[in-house]
């Protein structure tokens, strides 16, 4: 092979390794932090999947055998210490609170503890995205309450205090 091949076959390498680069999905993770007088923490990871976006969490330090309510909110400030500077869930199509098609967009399944406070979750959620536009999540707020959504109450599905918060930031 001569010089010449050489450059032509690592152009092509450069070219296709920038073709997977631009590829990548779109990804975004927040930390949780507890809120005053609170103690749970975690991660939560999302990543644009098509038009769908994957969120997996893994939160510690909650109380056992619980469950939990968890949204994305308007804004991405946990600055006042009980979380309410993130502000209401995310509506950006003012839909009712709850579950099915017809939801606010940071509407997301309850948090279940187990008997050591820990609790994990994996779900695909079609009304939000990672890239730009009215749904876009990147940016705003998730948090945790102190209680389960009912999924029926307005505009707070009755899920109590705020005990853990973080913002949505794009990796």
């Amino acid at each position: 092979m001569n010089a010449g091949q050489v450059l032509v076959l690592l152009a092509a390498a450069a070219l296709a390794g920038c073709q997977t680069m631009s590829d990548e999905a779109p990804r975004a993770s927040a930390g949780l932090e507890p809120t005053k007088g609170n103690k749970a923490i975690g991660e939560v990871n999302f990543e644009q999947m098509g038009s769908k976006v994957r969120v997996i969490a893994q939160v510690i330090r909650l109380p056992a055998n619980g469950e939990f309510g968890f949204h994305i909110h308007e804004v991405g400030d946990c600055s006042s210490g009980d979380g309410m500077s993130a502000k209401g869930h995310f509506n950006p199509y003012g839909k009712p609170h709850g579950q099915g098609a017809e939801r606010h967009a940071g509407d997301m399944p309850n948090l279940k503890s187990d008997a050591k406070g820990k609790a994990k979750l994996t779900v695909d959620l079609d009304i939000i995205t990672l890239t730009r536009g009215p749904a876009s999540i990147v940016g705003r707020g998730v948090l945790i309450h102190a209680d389960a959504d009912d999924y029926r109450t307005q505009p707070t599905g009755n899920a109590g205090a705020r005990i853990a918060c973080g913002v949505i930031k794009a990796n």
